[in-house]
């Protein structure tokens, strides 16, 4: 319990300038994206605020990843966006509430401890994934809305302006590290930008012209539906999905975090942090959501490691929507553009390149298979169970194929199968080929002392065995049976003649 009861490790040296600069320029960074992703839902603008502040500060204060940064995304926004449009925000809400709960529940039942079933391609391919997404979403910058109100490329000086404020910013985050570390390149890029568009009066895309952001305190809303099975009918499977998806999300991200921090998260307690951020976020008018990828890699990158800079960003954010709207809603898109686009470069893990033709040709495949499905569907959790599915299905394969038996008979004209390798039910086929039943003598010994029954078809494949042998007149012997297997073999005790007094006892170390 004491990693649920401290929240705050006060043993931790937490650089206060760094956090704060760096919760400071992910505040900045949040805007435009909890924006865009609300439009994308069909709901407010401050939905997606309120979302991104309420999301932030409770995972910063009572998540298991300090450092990681919470708020509304974009995979959220693409399951509920159907609910909204069929039933309006009012249901949207209750998804989120009820979606909260499950991930609680996930939590306290320990369930997030199964993120470590997913494999190395898959990681490669949903974080290669994302990078390209990141990547692609930050096109749309430069468009414009013409005379029909329909999105058209930039042209001319407009274009060559945009892209040159994108390329500042971009080559002050690439090149102010190799001058100086002590204050965050990427909120300099975007302090420099704005002196420049200022200074210059440059005219340029600036938040203010994608939506307003000014706003009061999130209100609290008990979500007006009717309380009954129907409703719960329409909202569940949506709030199941949204449960998922954000907590596939959040600790695929938690992973990717520790890796890159050499640090260790917790992902049980990071899913009640989620659970309850998203309960909370449904009675305060936000659409809900689970933890960002860019915005985590933007705060890890600019030096945070502490629960500090996420509060100072969800804070920020609000004093945003309440006081500094006027302000923030003239930062050049331009800014937040280069920004992103760094940040997809430093997502994409380039190293994965040089495993073509090094690794095994399913891991290629799996992962390029998630990162398409990433990419052109924008669906995180289908495209993590498919990488997860394939993967199980490569291994079952290939361990069903290395199942063995080397044979030999005694002096007294026993004869003896020395299994090698698990019993399950990709290699009963094999296991079952292996023993000539005709032509055995009358006593036949099975030693599993390399072995393993593993599942019931394990347990099929031995009852079979044993009436094969039986209806010729000649008895097996079982041994070397670890303890599992006996109890899995407790019902066949009348036909398996198991030896016990040569069972090994296995005994499994854990930690402390």
């Amino acid at each position: 319990m004491k990693k649920y009861i401290n929240l705050f490790d006060f043993k931790q040296k937490v650089d206060y300038k760094i956090e704060i600069l760096s919760g400071l320029t992910v505040a900045l960074a949040l805007v435009p994206e909890a924006i865009a992703f609300a439009m994308i839902a069909g709901l407010s603008p401050l939905t997606g605020l309120y979302a991104a502040f309420s999301m932030g500060l409770i995972t910063s204060i009572l998540g298991g990843r300090p450092g990681m940064i919470s708020g509304a995304t974009g995979a959220v926004a693409v399951v509920i966006v159907a609910l909204a449009v069929s039933h309006g925000v009012e249901y949207v809400f209750a998804t989120v509430v009820l979606a909260g709960l499950i991930q609680m529940l996930a939590g306290v039942l320990k369930l997030g401890k199964f993120i470590r079933l997913v494999p190395h391609p898959v990681m490669f391919g949903f974080v290669n994934g994302l990078a390209i997404v990141i990547f692609m979403s930050q096109l749309d910058q430069f468009k414009v809305e013409n005379a029909s109100g329909v999105l058209e490329w930039m042209t001319g000086t407009q274009l060559f302006i945009m892209l040159g404020l994108v390329a500042l910013t971009m080559l002050i985050i690439w090149g102010l590290p190799r001058f100086t570390k002590k204050i965050p390149s990427s909120l300099t890029a975007i302090l420099v930008v704005i002196a420049a568009v200022l200074l210059l009066d440059i005219d340029t895309k600036t938040v203010g012209d994608i939506a307003s952001i000014k706003g009061g305190f999130p209100p609290f809303h008990i979500p007006d539906l009717p309380f009954n099975f129907e409703t719960l009918t329409i909202i569940f499977p949506y709030a199941l999905i949204v449960a998922g998806v954000g907590l596939i999300e959040s600790l695929l991200t938690l992973n990717l975090i520790d890796e890159i921090t050499e640090t260790r998260g917790w992902g049980n307690k990071e899913a009640v942090a989620q659970g309850i951020a998203n309960t909370v976020t449904g009675f305060f008018s936000g659409m809900g959501g689970c933890a960002m990828i860019g915005q985590s890699l933007i705060n890890v990158s600019s030096g945070a490691r502490a629960r500090l800079s996420g509060i100072v960003a969800a804070v920020m954010l609000l004093v945003f929507i309440m006081f500094g709207s006027d302000l923030i809603e003239q930062v050049p898109m331009a800014a937040l553009t280069g920004l992103m686009i760094m940040v997809s470069i430093g997502t994409f893990e380039w190293a994965s390149l040089r495993t073509f033709g090094k690794m095994p040709k399913m891991d290629v495949v799996v992962m390029v298979l998630v990162m398409l499905i990433t990419v052109f569907l924008h669906n995180l959790a289908l495209a993590v169970l498919i990488g997860v599915v394939i993967s199980a299905m490569v291994f079952a394969w290939e361990n069903a194929t290395r199942i063995r038996a080397r044979k030999s008979v005694d002096e007294e004209g026993v004869k003896h199968y020395e299994i090698y390798g698990p019993l399950f039910f990709g290699s009963v086929s094999t296991f079952n080929e292996k023993f000539d039943v005709m032509n055995d003598p009358d006593e036949v010994i099975i030693d599993f002392a390399e072995s393993r029954v593993a599942d019931m078809s394990g347990i099929e494949a031995l009852n079979k065995l044993t009436e094969r042998y039986l209806k010729v007149g000649k008895k097996v012997h079982l041994k070397h049976l670890s303890q599992d297997c006996r109890r899995l073999l407790a019902n066949a005790d009348q036909m398996i003649d198991v030896n016990i007094l040569e069972d090994p006892s296995y005994k499994v170390l854990t930690n402390a």
